[in-house]
């Protein structure tokens, strides 16, 4: 099918072309365009968008490239922007009025479908840019080309990106075309990954189109209309984890405000999704950034008001988060002075040692037991002012299994064996306490249904920490193991206590 026929399939209409037949001397493809986005806004041809729809896309396939990217009409770069917007909303999500900001899944069962439609004609275009720009590059017809591609990246980028997770308004068909489109983008701007499309080619005079896509999305990223479209905190936190450093400080009053906001919400899934795109913003952020105009300290409270929700889906995303922001917020005790004053690390230690004390909750307490040592470690030889509460937390958590895994076991001995290397000085007094824990534990490992991978894991786990108590002592916890009966103990548990006392002393 050759231009003239496709015109005509358009019903595109030229006035001055002889009886009416458009041709390309007599119609500029801005005119055109602006017929078809007329044609396909117009409500009663709704029924006919899937036809102009593959008309386009023949429209942009078959088209010279002299044509379509005509450098003497000044306004074609926003007729293409316009159009593009136009057939995009063929494939809009639905609005979502309710607070909750969810709809059924059957509301979204027609968008995969015309997503496709969209995106294909949307790859057409993105690749006669990309051709374009490479058969033009001898001539200066190949500068508008390429600023057209730089226009039409924000549009382009984001309708990918909305169709390219996993999520009720998609499909395995449509995810891989998105994908298909969004690399189509990379290329057409002449980048080599994403990160070059969202923020430039690093040492190029070149911007990224991330700045745009930011600034499209900021007036629906408000408190009001955030919820209204499914996709959007999807979109946002998407292109938002793409971007590392040192580029993302120069967006952080873009993406700041909206990911405080997401993880401001009441649902569950919100807050989560939000305080992942905090934690992305901490890590890649310089800690002076964060700390001006006070930004670290509210997102401390923020953070810190999340840990009294007794949700493990929150709780496992913000304890990372809150420990790394800690490091922005306070000096690591090595470099402070004398005497050490409690800080907001002790501040979320105790608030974390009451939950670990009462929880019940066998997915809380491996999350708090996987995080511990990670406290431990940071707080350094601090940690020594929450011996009492850290004691009765280990020996607590010793008693209880959580299999099959014992992961939560396995943590706390971990915090054990790295809380004895550190505070050595002040554990002699609570040898008693936690050699009998350690041993009690050994038999109660020994005797339950476990793996014998696991168990023998477990058990040589318990063994470092026997051997770490007993050099804290100088040597007593030995002489006291010495005395024990072996008739009393399995081999497996008489084995581990000999791994203390037959060992030579230094």
């Amino acid at each position: 099918m050759d231009l003239t026929d496709i015109l005509q399939e358009l019903k595109i209409k030229d006035a001055s072309a002889p009886e009416g037949l458009p041709g390309l001397s007599s119609c500029p493809v801005a005119e055109v365009l602006c017929q078809i986005q007329e044609r396909f806004d117009d409500k009663g041809s709704a029924e006919h968008r899937p036809n102009i729809l593959k008309s386009t896309e023949r429209l942009f396939s078959n088209g010279d490239v002299h044509w379509l990217f005509d450098d003497a009409n000044s306004d074609l770069r926003s007729v293409y922007e316009e159009l593009l917007e136009s057939l995009i909303q063929y494939a809009a999500l639905p609005v979502c009025e309710t607070d909750s900001g969810t709809l059924p899944e059957d509301r979204y069962e027609d968008i995969p479908a015309k997503a496709q439609a969209v995106n294909a004609t949307l790859l057409t275009l993105s690749r006669r840019l990309e051709n374009a720009a490479e058969s033009l590059a001898s001539s200066g017809e190949s500068t508008f080309v390429r600023t057209l591609t730089r226009s039409l990246a924000p549009i382009l980028c984001t309708f990918a990106v909305t169709h390219l997770q996993n999520q009720p308004w998609t499909n395995e068909a449509s995810r891989r075309d998105a994908l298909e489109l969004l690399t189509s983008v990379v290329r057409a701007t002449g980048g080599g990954s994403v990160l070059d499309l969202l923020c430039g080619k690093s040492g190029g005079d070149q911007r990224g189109v991330l700045g745009s896509i930011l600034d499209t999305l900021q007036p629906e990223l408000t408190k009001d209309k955030w919820k209204q479209n499914q996709a959007l905190k999807h979109v946002f936190s998407w292109l938002l984890v793409q971007v590392g450093r040192p580029w993302l400080a120069d967006y952080l009053e873009k993406v700041f405000p909206p990911s405080l906001l997401i993880s401001d919400d009441y649902r569950t899934e919100n807050k989560v999704l939000g305080v992942h795109c905090l934690h992305h913003i901490i890590q890649n952020v310089p800690a002076a950034d964060l700390r001006q105009y006070n930004r670290a300290q509210v997102l401390y409270h923020a953070l810190f008001n999340h840990l009294y929700t007794p949700e493990a889906p929150l709780i496992q995303v913000v304890l990372p988060c809150i420990i790394d922001l800690l490091a922005v917020l306070e000096k690591r005790p090595a470099h402070t002075g004398l005497p050490r004053k409690p800080n907001r690390y002790d501040e979320v230690l105790r608030l974390v040692l009451t939950h670990m004390e009462m929880e019940h909750k066998l997915a809380l307490r491996r999350i708090y037991a996987s995080n511990l040592v990670i406290f431990i470690e940071k707080m350094g030889i601090v940690i020594a002012r929450h011996l009492k509460r850290l004691e009765k937390v280990i020996v607590g958590y010793l008693e209880i299994s959580d299999g099959p895994e014992e992961k939560a076991r396995i943590s706390i001995l971990d915090a054990l064996e790295k809380l004895l290397q550190i505070a050595w000085p002040r554990m002699e007094c609570r040898m008693g306490v936690l050699t009998r824990s350690l041993l009690r534990f050994l038999c109660d490992v020994e005797s339950e249904p476990l793996a014998p991978k696991l168990r023998e894991e477990l058990m040589n786990r318990a063994s470092r920490c026997l051997m770490l108590l007993d050099r804290c002592t100088e040597g007593k916890l030995k002489e006291q193991l010495v005395e024990v009966d072996g008739s009393c103990v399995s081999d497996a548990v008489l084995k581990c206590i000999q791994t203390v006392t037959l060992v030579q002393e230094d």
